[in-house]
């Protein structure tokens, strides 16, 4: 049965189960080598595009274990409602690992834009950015398929916080500032709702 969510925030509609969700109190590569980069990654078509508009400064801050041949990048696009554009194109695995992760575990995309001064997430795809968040079927939600396959970040004695405090700047970073005050409203009437409920349940 498929769930109901009540909120939604700039079209999207919100899985409050994001404020509870245990996961890891920060990501940290130096601990995971960029662990849910391994499978690739879906890219709107935009972001495609920008990216391959840019391959040649790319391919300058390719490292041996990656492939400098653009044409090995990326999948053959398919439709996917859940990006702007309803075309999906994926990142390809390379050496067991999406063509745009190092051999440090870092994310070439990102590493570029910050060595030129650009904003760190200029050229980085979306759903990269928002993991273990990820949008689906029109809901913020969590990636709990790929989540259960990493080796760090799913273990029970290593998630000390939640998903959403863990992701806070990704948040504002999908949403903007209004929307993220919006959600950080939500947020906190959503829990004080289920304590009350509790509260109510152990009564009665």
């Amino acid at each position: 049965m498929k769930k109901k969510f009540e909120k939604q925030i700039n079209g999207l509609l919100i899985d409050p189960a994001i404020f509870s969700q245990p996961f890891v109190k920060a990501c940290d590569v130096c601990i995971c080598a960029g662990e849910c980069c391994y499978y690739g990654v879906y890219t709107d078509k935009s972001e495609y595009e920008m990216i391959i508009s840019a391959k040649e400064k790319i391919i300058g801050y390719l490292d041996d274990s990656q492939t400098k041949d653009f044409n090995e990048w990326f999948e053959e696009p398919e439709h996917d409602n859940d990006f702007p554009s309803g075309i999906a194109v994926g990142t390809e695995v390379y050496n067991g690992k999406c063509v745009f992760l190092d051999k440090q575990g870092f994310c070439t995309l990102q590493k570029m834009a910050m060595l030129e001064g650009e904003y760190k997430w200029k050229y980085k795809p979306l759903y990269c950015i928002l993991f273990p968040l990820v949008i689906s079927e029109g809901v913020l939600t969590f990636d709990d398929e790929h989540l259960d396959r990493m080796h760090y970040c799913n273990k029970s004695e290593n998630q000390v916080s939640t998903i959403f405090e863990c992701t806070k700047n990704e948040l504002r970073h999908l949403l903007g500032k209004e929307g993220f005050e919006e959600l950080l409203k939500y947020k906190e009437e959503y829990l004080s709702k289920s304590q009350n409920d509790e509260q109510n349940i152990e009564a009665a």
